[in-house]
């Protein structure tokens, strides 16, 4: 018998029974369709969180007070007078730019008649070349702000948003700051979520005017400092000279550092094992509903080679091989999970479209990754499904008697 024989036969008996092989078929749409959508929503949510990291710059590094890595006796916090330590370019030559950071969550901050709780930072100007942070409309914080403690701030899209209803001709604007006032010198250009939360929902003032007024935080302490290497490729060396003069000033050695110093790349590649592994776990769970609808294809054939016994009977009486009946009944198995397959994919990769609508609707845009590897990883794995449920039906059928299946009833 050809494969073209073979292949019509298989399509004809799948004809035949039209409500239950489409019920089988169901089964393997349903697991393609929640495998290729858990694949691409999970590829797009890494893409899109990995993007937004990558786009605060690749040459940044993250210095924290404290080290969890060891225990630390009399540990010093970091100071103004470190992060212009690490200003020096002699001491530290691949360190281009230095910003310390003083940060307080949940801040009350009123204007417009409304009031909305938001994330606040203290800033030197420096801050807007270290984070590539731009107005959208009026004026950065400078160094006159600074050192003159104004009470001057600049609003994040979203806050402007939730106290005014715009983000727009809002310079010269004044909203309260836990009670305090303060001038709006500017809007911030809109940047998207990160790994820090959302980049617009925050408002900006001078850090002197913040130690002072709201964080109030004595002998120049800061939460963070940002530091921004020549180049990417200088970040390692930019790292050590940073670690280096801290060690220096804080009189501590190598092994028991009293502040963390991270880099892009280490958030990247630790986003990169979660949603990694989230993927993996979402695709594993869609797997299940595939290895369902494989369970469904062997039920299904088990019952056809039931109905069919006399049919092989005859066919082997006719002079058909152990081997011919065995290839017909694993093509139609096959041909089911194949077709379901297909579907599956479409289905899945609208499914994904779809909750990529949801989230841009919902304003967490994100655009799911359906790729081809796990396109083919869909398509192999419910053809294999198909053969390996089909093996033991078709076994059964090419095992029978022709004597005994002739007289079955």
């Amino acid at each position: 018998m050809t494969l073209a024989q073979t292949l019509i036969e298989a399509l004809e008996s799948l004809n035949s029974n039209k409500m239950r092989s489409g019920l089988t078929i169901l089964g393997i749409v349903i697991g393609v369709a929640a495998v290729i959508a858990m694949l691409g929503v999970g590829q797009g949510a890494q893409n899109s969180i990995t993007g937004s990291i990558s786009g605060i710059g690749t040459n940044l590094l993250f210095v924290f007070s404290g080290n969890r890595a060891a225990e630390v006796r009399n540990a010093r916090p970091l100071t103004m007078q470190d992060a212009q330590a690490l200003s020096d370019p002699f001491a530290a030559p691949n360190v281009d730019s230095v910003a310390p950071f003083l940060q307080r969550n949940n801040v009350q901050v009123a204007g417009g008649g409304e009031q909305t709780s938001t994330s606040l930072g203290g800033i030197t100007p420096e801050y807007f070349v270290v984070r590539n942070f731009k107005v959208a409309e009026g004026e950065e914080i400078s160094q006159d702000h600074v050192l003159g403690r104004a009470s001057v701030v600049l609003l994040g899209v979203e806050v402007a948003d939730k106290l005014f209803g715009r983000h727009e001709g809002l310079v010269g604007e004044t909203v309260r700051i836990e009670g305090q006032p303060f001038r709006v010198i500017g809007i911030m250009e809109k940047k998207g979520g990160s790994s820090f939360g959302s980049q617009d929902d925050v408002v900006l003032i001078p850090m002197s005017t913040a130690r002072t007024r709201i964080i109030q935080r004595g002998n120049d302490r800061v939460d963070l400092i940002l530091v921004q290497a020549l180049t990417a490729e200088s970040v390692p060396m930019a790292s050590e000279e940073v670690a280096q003069i801290l060690r220096t000033r804080h009189r501590t050695e190598i092994g028991a550092d009293d502040f963390t110093i991270l880099s892009q790349q280490d958030f990247l590649q630790t986003v990169q094992t979660i949603l990694g592994v989230f993927t993996i776990f979402l695709g594993g769970i869609a797997a299940i509903s595939l290895l369902v609808g494989g369970i469904g294809i062997m039920n299904i054939m088990l019952v056809s080679v039931a109905e069919r016994t006399r049919e092989i009977g005859l066919r082997k009486a006719l002079g058909a091989r152990k081997r011919d009946i065995l290839i017909q009944f694993l093509t139609e198995s096959s041909l089911l999970s194949l077709i379901g397959g297909l579907i599956g994919i479409l289905f899945g990769w609208l499914i994904a479209y779809v909750v990529g609508q949801v989230a841009t609707a919902t304003g967490n845009p994100f655009t799911p990754a359906v790729g081809l590897d796990g396109i083919l990883l869909a398509t192999i794995s419910s053809t294999v499904i198909g053969l390996f449920f089909g093996i033991y039906p078709a076994n059964r059928a090419a095992s029978l008697e022709p004597v005994e299946a002739l007289r079955y009833e």
